[in-house]
């Protein structure tokens, strides 16, 4: 696969462009992304799907730009598809000939059963791990549905069910009693189906989210794996439906959605009657990404290898400068866990975020080495995006800040409290990096020393003096509420 790879999608409402790079065989990060809302399927439903002149001269516009950046950044690789509007358009072909001779791009008109498989692959692959999930993405022609049960997809179908096309025959003609009787007669092959949590990836869901995320006063800004009250995102649902367009600019919805944003609301309000949803999970991730995934993925199912994060490998690669190190602090950290957990009353599943905590908290080194902790607090926050809860990113990062002398902060836990663990445990777990780095102070080639606990006492044993280990030891501040000690055999 090539090293940097472009991927466009054509929507009935947008056209959208990412440029990612792999910086190892499975990690990658986005090196640009651009969107136009060239509305490619504006007036085609009140013209048998007809794609109209106008819209398709905007849409071939858009991609000649795209193309552009594209080949400034030496992509060696472009794959475009294109959904619902372009499949549904008799006169499919007039476009695409068009953009193949003038652009020279090869488009791929994807049915609607591909296009619900590619947005369900990149929410399996790319948030945290969910058990019977419903994953819904609302577009302006159709909305897909898929049943992910952890990495497996159990079902996946498309509907024509779409905020443009809702909204050409029914919202402009204030038929809403007909748009309720369209969606839910679509909604009438999903009998059966199950689910309890929602994972939503279309720009209606997005919207909402990012909204609710603004006026809660949130503690993290990343829409990507938010989880938004579901009491609250229906309620804003109704209040979407009742109002005008100075009342949707008050809801926090930018005037680019006014339009459609009702007809994306409804549809959302039909699903949860359908079903008995009691979670909401926002994916910053669908058909681009799971386009991107399945060329990446295509040896391994469609799947990243067991244990594999593909965000922690881009932090790994791009700014971690000793990987040897890191791998040693994480061993020392593990170790030192698995020794005085009992111990320190420590949850077993915080190890997981301990390790990779430790792994990490040095990244920050690529950016300044006298900030580099605070750097690879920041970077941990941005970039440690695809395949954890919010709580382990916040957790994560928060043990790489503090993972030098200092306990995390009061203001800090105040900040951050409602993503953090309990105080106890997590001075616990920043007090056992911090001294794992304390104790690799000499970095050694191969770690020289043995760990062993007894008498409420972790020892350390070598051969060799340990002297700036020891001095490290020794400036660390003490775990509170604890009678834990380290010494030096």
């Amino acid at each position: 696969m090539a090293k940097r790879v472009a991927v466009i999608d054509i929507g009935s409402n947008s056209l959208r462009m990412v440029i990612y790079e792999k910086t190892s065989r499975f990690a990658f990060h986005i090196l640009h992304e651009a969107k136009s809302r060239v509305r490619i399927s504006q007036n085609a439903y009140q013209n048998g799907g007809n794609l109209q002149e106008a819209s398709m001269q905007r849409a071939y516009d858009a991609l000649e730009n795209f193309l552009s950046i594209i080949a400034s950044f030496k992509a060696r690789k472009t794959l475009c598809v294109a959904t619902s509007a372009l499949r549904d358009a008799p006169n499919q072909k007039e476009f695409l000939n068009r953009v193949k001779n003038g652009l020279g791009l090869n488009i791929k008109v994807i049915d609607g059963q591909r296009e619900s498989y590619l947005g369900a692959i990149a929410c399996a692959n790319l948030l945290p791990e969910q058990q019977n999930a419903l994953c819904i993405d609302i577009g302006g022609g159709s909305t897909e549905f898929a049943l992910i049960n952890k990495k497996n997809i159990l079902k996946n179908l498309s509907l024509n069910l779409g905020t443009v096309r809702l909204k050409e025959l029914f919202f402009d003609l204030n038929d809403i009693d007909g748009a309720k009787e369209y969606i839910d007669k679509e909604l009438s092959v999903l009998e059966g189906m199950d689910a309890s949590v929602m994972i939503g990836i279309g720009g209606t869901f997005r919207a909402i989210s990012a909204a609710l995320l603004t006026k809660s006063n949130y503690p993290l800004d990343k829409l990507h794996a938010y989880k938004p009250s579901y009491d609250d995102f229906e309620e804003f649902l109704e209040k979407i439906l009742s109002s005008d367009d100075d009342n949707l600019k008050k809801l926090g919805i930018k005037s680019s959605r006014f339009d459609v944003i009702k007809s994306g609301a409804l549809i959302l309000l039909q699903v949860f009657k359908k079903f008995k949803i009691k979670e909401l999970l926002s994916s910053g991730v669908g058909v681009r990404e799971g386009v991107f995934l399945t060329d990446l993925l295509r040896t391994s199912k469609d799947r990243f290898p067991l244990n594999y994060n593909t965000s922690v490998r881009y932090i790994l690669d791009s700014h971690v400068q000793n990987l040897s190190y890191a791998n040693q602090i994480s061993k020392v950290a593990k170790e030192l866990f698995d020794l005085s957990a009992n111990k320190l009353n420590l949850d077993k599943k915080y190890r997981y975020e301990l390790s990779i905590a430790s792994k990490l908290c040095m990244s920050g080194n690529s950016i300044h080495f006298y900030s580099n902790n605070k750097h690879s607090y920041e970077l941990i926050q941005d970039a440690l995006e695809f395949g954890f809860t919010h709580e382990q990113i916040t957790l994560i990062a928060t043990l790489a800040r503090f993972s030098k002398r200092k306990l995390p902060s009061s203001s800090h836990i105040e900040r951050l409290g409602s993503l953090l663990p309990d105080e106890g445990q997590l001075n616990a777990l920043s007090y056992l990096l911090s001294l794992s780095v304390a104790l690799l102070s000499h970095m050694p080639r191969n770690i020289d020393f043995k760990l062993s606990f007894k008498d409420n006492t972790i020892e350390v044993e070598s051969k060799n003096s340990l002297y700036l280990a020891r001095e490290s030891v020794e400036k660390l501040e003490p775990l509170k509420n604890s009678s834990l000690q380290v010494k030096f055999l």
